[in-house]
């Protein structure tokens, strides 16, 4: 009797022993899962110049001042046509192009500019987007403001990738009751992509077997990928705000997308080339070898806004950010340039910008570099804020100046790390 007594008591101490595993377990569990959360669950945005020392007055007259240089000032990028229409320019290319334009877009809504954001909108409308044919729905990504005429009709489709989830942001944000229906605009591009199966040659925007987005939706280039057009966190925001139909698809394709820059980039630098394939391989095209260049340069960017926005995949990002940070450190904070090798060194084939063929260290890869600090949390991420910080948007000593790709990574950074740069919920929610 003692012994059966004994043994009881060793196996209600036991189970007491599990219970005690599994509670814990869980809680732990539970402590992690909410430490995941992005901000579309917490409702949180950090401002990291604040935590890297600067005064909050001092980080809204720069966000301000950068508004002003590539909207407004001498050397701005955006142009109004008449009273009710305007256009982002690449100026050193002078065309404007579905990336600007939609870039243009997110910036307005997002710094409550509604009268930029519909002129924007409705120049694209009227002469970037198809309105019949093969095509209808899609807009041509270059267009040329002195002709008035398209350069190209064809699609770079991370443009619509912008132009769709800026409308729902608007539509979110002003309603669509002040003469655009944001929404239905939105819905239109959507309703017409899920159309394309190949007639006239154009295809969805996003391979639909792979469920990635394509470099271009048309032909051969539907076979491939750029790794700055993948946005997880934008697909996030389709299957809650799109309301189309395809919601699991669009986050498939964000899980896919966080996946894909696993493969993408290279495991000791970090970096990526400007096309892949969509196992993450290099792309090679006729007019350019592997590389990271300046298409590159918004990877990391499009992995912190993931990060911050829904915080689906911490740790690897942290460990991205972290060996991609140190990979720029060592080629000096102040000197690092902005083509590469994926292994990290020196290019023989050099991309130009415009008619200029040179390396540089360009301030929208330390613009971009900058929004790593939102995930990567050591102290010396910080001197990547500070970099951006002391940036200046102007010539570089050779007199090469872009107030265009430059100017729209600088301001999306400085957005993005004073935590200006967020998810756009329903009005009253």
């Amino acid at each position: 009797m003692k012994n059966q007594r004994y043994l009881f008591k060793n196996i209600h101490n036991v189970g007491l022993f599990v219970l005690t595993v599994i509670v814990s377990s869980n809680m732990l569990f539970a402590q992690e899962k909410k430490k995941s959360k992005g901000a579309f669950e917490t409702i949180k945005y950090r401002n990291v110049f604040l935590e890297a020392g600067y005064k909050k007055d001092a980080v809204d007259k720069k966000l301000a001042k950068a508004y002003y240089d590539v909207f407004e000032g001498p050397n701005r990028v955006y142009f109004t046509v008449g009273d009710t229409m305007a256009y982002v320019s690449d100026v050193k290319n002078k065309d404007a192009r579905t990336e600007g334009m939609s870039y243009g877009m997110m910036v307005a809504v997002q710094l409550d500019k509604k009268d930029v954001f519909d002129k924007i909108w409705r120049f694209s409308k009227a002469y970037l987007q198809h309105q019949k044919g093969p095509r209808e729905g899609y807009f041509a990504w270059s267009f040329n403001p002195a002709t008035m005429k398209q350069n190209s009709p064809g699609s770079a489709s991370d443009g619509e990738l912008y132009y769709i989830t800026s409308l729902l942001f608007a539509s979110n944000k002003w309603g669509n009751n002040t003469g655009i229906n944001y929404y239905k605009e939105a819905r239109r591009i959507l309703d017409a992509m899920w159309k394309k199966d190949g007639t006239g040659n154009i295809y969805n925007l996003i391979n639909t077997e792979h469920k990635q987005i394509t470099f271009v939706p048309e032909g051969k280039n539907y076979n491939w990928t750029d790794p700055s057009y993948h946005l997880p966190a934008f697909y996030e925001v389709w299957s809650e705000y799109a309301k189309d139909g395809h919601e699991q698809f669009y986050r498939d394709c964000a899980d896919t997308s966080r996946v894909f820059f696993k493969r993408a980039t290279h495991p000791v630098t970090g970096l990526n080339s400007d096309y892949t394939e969509f196992d993450g391989n290099p792309h090679v095209t006729p007019w350019m070898p592997a590389g990271f260049r300046y298409d590159s340069w918004r990877v990391p960017m499009n992995i912190a806004m993931d990060y911050v926005w829904f915080g689906k995949d911490k740790k690897w990002q942290k460990e991205y950010a972290v060996k991609f940070q140190k990979f720029l450190r060592s080629k000096g904070m102040d000197t690092y340039e902005d083509q590469f090798n994926l292994d990290g060194s020196t290019p023989e084939f050099i991309l130009q910008a415009g008619t200029v063929k040179k390396l540089r260290h360009s301030i929208g890869l330390v613009s971009t570099a900058a929004t790593t600090a939102l995930i990567n949390d050591e102290k010396g991420s910080l001197d990547f804020v500070h970099a951006v910080w002391n940036a200046k948007l102007e010539p570089y000593e050779d007199g090469y100046f872009d107030p265009y790709y430059d100017g729209l990574m600088y301001l999306f950074s400085l957005m993005h790390l004073s935590g200006n740069y967020q998810i756009i919920t329903p009005q009253g929610k």
